[in-house]
């Protein structure tokens, strides 16, 4: 599997790139701005790409797909459907506004297809009422729901603590291990969070 990250403004997001070598594509995830260094990802990989993730609707996790769509028209843009501004409602920094065609959602339990590969969808609310974690071979994209040490926060509009601890469970239950990819700071393996991440241990423990 072909993986990059990049850390892009305006708060020190990773932004993902995997993809399929053998069939030349690639996705992105969390392209949170800086939209410029995202394509030059992009276009370092070689690869075409067939699709945006997002883990959530924050802006600091969405602010380049627009410029992403502006470069490559076609491509569909996944969210939980919780993470998209309510057709009523003014857009907010917590939610999405749709796509329009190119928009797509997914939940608990999809699995899409990038080439060979095969990206599960875990929903992991507590951060925003849609957030997700994406699983692809030994890699955790755990957007703002599991950190390095640390979660995400659940002060914000849709987070829920109680939701987050469940969460956080549920990835602790995962067998085997993973490389976590979080949506901030650094890297990290999921069983070194089983072992020292007090707030996973909380909600392992009750």
């Amino acid at each position: 599997m072909y993986f990059d990250t990049i850390e892009v403004a305006p708060l020190m997001t990773n932004c993902y790139l995997i993809g399929d070598e053998g069939v030349k594509v690639c996705a992105v995830v969390d392209p949170g701005g800086s939209p410029a260094k995202v394509i030059a990802m992009v276009e370092r990989s070689g690869l075409t790409p067939e699709m945006i993730l997002l883990t959530h609707g924050h802006y600091d996790h969405t602010g380049a797909v627009d410029d992403l769509l502006a470069k490559w028209p076609a491509l569909p843009v996944y969210i939980h459907e919780k993470e998209l501004c309510p057709p009523e409602e003014r857009k907010d920094r917590y939610h999405m506004p749709r796509k329009g065609d190119n928009q797509r959602t997914y939940g608990d339990g999809d699995v899409l297809a990038l080439g060979g590969l095969r990206i599960h969808v875990l929903h992991t609310p507590g951060h925003s009422a849609g957030s997700v974690t994406l699983l692809v071979e030994d890699v955790m994209l755990s957007g703002d729901t599991l950190f390095a040490g640390s979660c995400g926060r659940w002060d914000l509009p849709g987070g829920d603590g109680e939701a987050l601890l469940a969460s956080l469970a549920r990835l602790a239950a995962l067998p085997g291990d993973y490389k976590v990819c979080p949506g901030h700071g650094s890297a990290t393996l999921l069983d070194r969070e089983r072992e020292y991440n007090q707030f996973m241990r909380r909600a392992v423990e009750g």
